[in-house]
């Protein structure tokens, strides 16, 4: 019987009503990956220790998302990576990973966490974010946009390139484009909306 935390039930009742179902599911495949882990609340979302930080996640408005805590080294290890790009963004159940491949990057954390292994300083920090290249053209056709856009840290341009390469389809990557620009233009990052101030 696996050990909850009942801030974890709170934050989970407390999530929109979409996410409810997919927290639940993370919360069981964790803990049936690594039946001592330990649930607490770290960042005032749920995070999960084995000897250590493992994984956590959070909901937002419309996706939740789950990280793991050595996603740096876990990405260097290609069956581990795509797992990766899968958690990052979920709206739904059915963008999960598959439990078999899933479970097996969350054993693989556990078992870092158990050999003592950390990640090497500075390993944590991700490539430079490339612009879809409609992106990249609507930037060098604005240049206010384009100043803030490269004035912002990597984590801040990050979050633009990401947005609008999760487009599936033409239009609505049209849509992000100019959104993007007209926020840029005001000086925006693109979570603006949720920064406090």
């Amino acid at each position: 019987m696996p050990t909850l935390d009942p801030r974890v039930d709170v934050y989970i009742d407390g999530a929109p009503e979409f996410a409810r179902p997919i927290l639940i599911e993370l919360r069981k495949r964790v803990h049936a990956a690594c039946p001592e882990v330990t649930e607490t609340i770290k960042w005032r979302m749920p995070s999960f220790e084995h000897r250590g930080m493992l994984v956590g996640m959070a909901a937002f408005r419309r996706h939740c998302t789950f990280g793991f805590w050595k996603e740096a080294l876990l990405g260097k290890e290609p069956e581990h990576a795509t797992i990766l790009e899968r958690v990052g963004r979920i709206a739904t159940l059915a963008d999960l990973p598959p439990k078999a491949a899933f479970a097996k990057t969350l054993k693989r954390a556990v078992q870092l966490n158990e050999q003592g292994i950390a990640v090497p300083r500075g390993a944590s920090a991700k490539a430079e974010a490339v612009p879809h290249p409609a992106f990249a053209k609507a930037l060098a056709a604005h240049r206010k946009a384009k100043q803030v856009f490269d004035a912002f840290a990597p984590s801040c341009k990050r979050e633009y390139v990401e947005w609008i390469a999760e487009a599936k389809k033409d239009a609505t990557r049209a849509r992000r484009i100019a959104q993007a620009i007209e926020w840029l233009a005001a000086g925006k990052k693109r979570n603006w909306k949720y920064e406090r101030g």
